[in-house]
C-alpha cells in the first residue's frame, strides 16, 4: 500500500500537467472569436469546411440574397471544422431577430445547428428545429447525400415554411417515417380487429369491446398513423395506404378465429 500511493500521486500530477499544457496550447480565444477568417466582401455563405463546390456556393449565395429581397428574412450559412469566426459573425452579418444562422460542423454526431432569431422562432417552434436537425443532419443522411445536400435541403424546408407563414413540423414525408406510420396503422387495425371479435353466440361484431380499446388503436392509427402524414404532405397515396393497412389489420385480426373454427370443424 505504501508503494502504490507515490505511484498514484505521480500519475495524477502527470495527468494534471498534461491537461494544463493542452489547455495552454489550444487557441481557445481564437477559435471562439476570430474575425480574420471573415471574407472582405459580403457574402451570405462562408464555407470554411469546403462542403460546397464553387458553383454550389455561388448559386446558394444568390438564392439566399434573392430570398432576403423577396421576404425580408435573412438566412446565412457557415460551415466550419477546426476554426470559426465566432462572435465576429454577428457584426459581420448584422444578425437580428429576423435572421437565421445555419452552422454546419461535422465534428459532432449531427452536423447541423441553428441560431434562430426571435421573430423566426415565433413561426417555427423548438420541436420544428429538433426535427429539422435530426432529419437532415444525422450521420446516415449525410453519408447518403453529403454535407452539401444536408445544408441545402434544410434551407429549402426553412424557406418553404417562412413563405407560408410558419410551420409546426418539417414539410415532407421521408420514406422511413412513412413506413413507421404504416406500421402503427396496421398495428392499430390488428388491435381493433381482435377487440371486435364476437364473444357471444349470435354476435357479429363486439362493438363494446372495440369501443373500450379505442383509445389504444385510435392513438396508433390516428395520432401516429394519420397525423404525421396529413401534417407533412398533401399527397393522397401515403394516406390511402395507411387507411388500407388499418382496414387489412382489422380484417385479418377479426377473421382469424372464424377461419380457424371453420377449418377445425371441417377436419372433424
Amino acid at each position: 500500500m505504501q508503494q502504490r500511493f507515490p505511484q498514484k500521486l505521480l500519475i495524477s500530477i502527470a495527468g494534471f500537467v498534461l491537461a494544463l499544457g493542452l489547455w495552454i496550447v489550444t487557441p481557445v480565444a481564437l477559435a471562439y472569436n476570430n474575425p480574420d477568417l471573415l471574407p472582405e466582401t459580403q457574402t451570405p455563405v462562408i464555407d470554411l469546411a469546403k462542403y460546397f463546390t464553387n458553383s454550389q456556393k455561388d448559386n446558394l449565395a444568390k438564392n439566399l440574397e434573392a430570398f432576403e429581397t423577396e421576404t425580408g428574412w435573412k438566412l446565412r450559412v457557415l460551415t466550419q471544422f477546426d476554426r470559426t469566426p465566432g462572435l465576429a459573425l454577428k457584426e459581420y452579418w448584422q444578425l437580428d431577430d429576423r435572421s437565421l444562422l445555419v452552422v454546419a460542423d461535422s465534428r459532432g454526431g449531427n452536423i447541423l445547428n441553428f441560431n434562430v432569431g426571435d421573430d423566426i422562432y415565433k413561426l417555427m417552434p423548438r420541436t420544428f428545429w429538433i426535427e429539422l436537425q435530426t432529419r437532415f443532419g444525422n450521420l446516415y443522411y449525410v453519408r447518403e447525400h453529403g454535407e452539401d445536400e444536408a445544408v441545402i435541403d434544410s434551407l429549402e424546408s426553412i424557406q418553404t415554411c417562412l413563405r407560408q407563414g410558419g410551420c409546426q413540423v418539417v414539410p415532407g414525408l421521408p420514406k422511413e417515417q412513412w413506413i413507421l406510420t404504416l406500421a402503427t396503422s396496421i398495428l392499430g387495425g390488428v388491435i381493433c380487429g381482435f377487440a371486435a371479435q364476437p364473444r357471444k353466440p349470435g354476435q357479429i361484431f363486439a362493438w363494446q369491446w372495440a369501443l373500450i380499446f379505442s383509445p389504444l388503436w385510435g392513438i396508433l392509427f390516428v395520432a401516429f398513423g394519420i397525423g404525421p402524414v396529413v401534417t407533412r404532405t398533401s399527397e393522397w397515396l401515403p394516406l390511402f395506404r395507411n387507411i388500407a393497412g388499418f382496414l387489412i389489420g382489422v380484417l385479418v385480426a377479426y377473421l382469424t378465429p372464424i377461419l380457424n373454427r371453420s377449418s377445425a370443424s371441417e377436419n372433424q
